[in-house]
Formats: C-alpha cells, sequence, structure tokens
C-alpha cells in the first residue's frame, strides 16, 4: 500500500467500506493515518459514519463541515494538498462515479505530483447496475477519469451482494475483473472477500475484508 491511497468508484460499489478496511490495516504498519471523506454528493453510507471505530485506532478523520447532519452540504474546509505533503498514510474517499470525482479534480495539479507516491485504485462491483459489463465498467472509469483530471493506477474487484453474497458470486467475478483490467492496461491489484468466505489468509490476490458498511435492514 502506498503512501497515498484515492478511492473511485461507482455509487454503492463498496468504496466507503474498502477505505474503512484500508484505513484499518494501514494503522498497523503507518506511524500515522488519516482518511479524507471527499464523498460531497452522497450523505449515506460515508467514510464520516466511522468516527468513532478511527478514533479507537488512532486513525485521523477528516470530512465536510456539517457531515451526517440533517444540513449535510457540499462544504471543504481543509486542505488536501497539505495533508499530502505530511510523512503519514493519506486515504482519501472520493464520491461515487464523475459526479463525485469532480471534488477531486480540484486538488488534481498537487496530487498528481507525487508520483511513484500514489496510487488510485478503480473499485468495481459486477453486481451494480450500470457496471454489469466490462465495457460499462470501463466507461464509467475514463468518466471518473476525466472530472477527476487524474489517472487511476490499478483496478479493485470489490463484487458482492451485500448480506447476501457467496464465495461463488467473488468466483464468478473473476473473468470480469480480468477484463476490466484487460481493456484499461491496468493491473488488477486484488479481489476482496469477506473474511468469513475466505478459506485462506491473505494472498496477494485476496484481500479480505470486514464489512462495516451495511444498510439499516441487514444492521
Amino acid at each position: 500500500m502506498k503512501r497515498i491511497t484515492v478511492i473511485t468508484g461507482h455509487y454503492g460499489c463498496g468504496k466507503t467500506n474498502l477505505s474503512v478496511n484500508l484505513a484499518l490495516n494501514a494503522a498497523k504498519i503507518w506511524k500515522s493515518v488519516t482518511v479524507v471523506d471527499l464523498d460531497l454528493v452522497n450523505p449515506y453510507f460515508r467514510t464520516a459514519d466511522f468516527k468513532k471505530l478511527f478514533e479507537e485506532n488512532g486513525i485521523k478523520l477528516i470530512a465536510p463541515d456539517f457531515a451526517n447532519t440533517n444540513l449535510d452540504v457540499p462544504s471543504v474546509q481543509f486542505d488536501i494538498e497539505q495533508l499530502a505533503a505530511g510523512d503519514g498514510c493519506l486515504i482519501i474517499d472520493v464520491g461515487g462515479d464523475d459526479a463525485g470525482a469532480f471534488a477531486l479534480g480540484r486538488h488534481a495539479q498537487s496530487l498528481n505530483n507525487y508520483g511513484d507516491e500514489l496510487d488510485m485504485l478503480y473499485v468495481i462491483n459486477q453486481r451494480r447496475n450500470l457496471t454489469e459489463t466490462a465495457d460499462e465498467a470501463v466507461s464509467l472509469m475514463y468518466e471518473i477519469e476525466t472530472a477527476s483530471r487524474m489517472k487511476h493506477t490499478a483496478v479493485v474487484n470489490n463484487t458482492n451482494l451485500g448480506c447476501e453474497t457467496t464465495a461463488e458470486i467473488i468466483a464468478e467475478s473473476k473473468d470480469f475483473a480480468d477484463e476490466v483490467a484487460a481493456k484499461t492496461g491496468l493491473p488488477l491489484a486484488f479481489t476482496t472477500c469477506p473474511e468469513d468466505l475466505c478459506e485462506s489468509p491473505e494472498t496477494s490476490d485476496i484481500l479480505p475484508i470486514r464489512v462495516f458498511v451495511k444498510p439499516l435492514w441487514e444492521i
């Protein structure tokens, strides 16, 4: 995991749950970890929901003003450029689709300067509407890149159906993920798998994750 990780993808693909897991993993390695909630388009299922969990694990959370209130508006009062210039781990959870990526574009010039220190991960979920085919997923990726003025460095296969996810669903998504990677020319960084479905410990291509983000009917 590089010092700066930017997470993008389609609405509901699982960006936030991945961001939470990556932050918790990073906290075991890095002296300091900061998570930026840059989702200015969706007031629900965001990293700001996990403030207490982050505090318990020594992770700093930075979120837009009024996040998690009924006054939630797109208001950013923090300096991503300054955060990126630090020596700790920085994870940026971007809003869904190109609409959410426009907020990232405001910081593209500064972030693009970090080159080898930065990964921009494109999260895909074959079981989400509008990204069920490789062509749909690839088209959306390029829309996000245009809006953000940044280029992705890898693809993450996060195919799931929430509490209905099975090992078979994940296995069936392999060809889809491989095709997205091939069409974009990007490496497939890893495939996520809920811990209770993983048959073996973490390997280079499988990342066991805990499911933190759940709809109300699954809680």
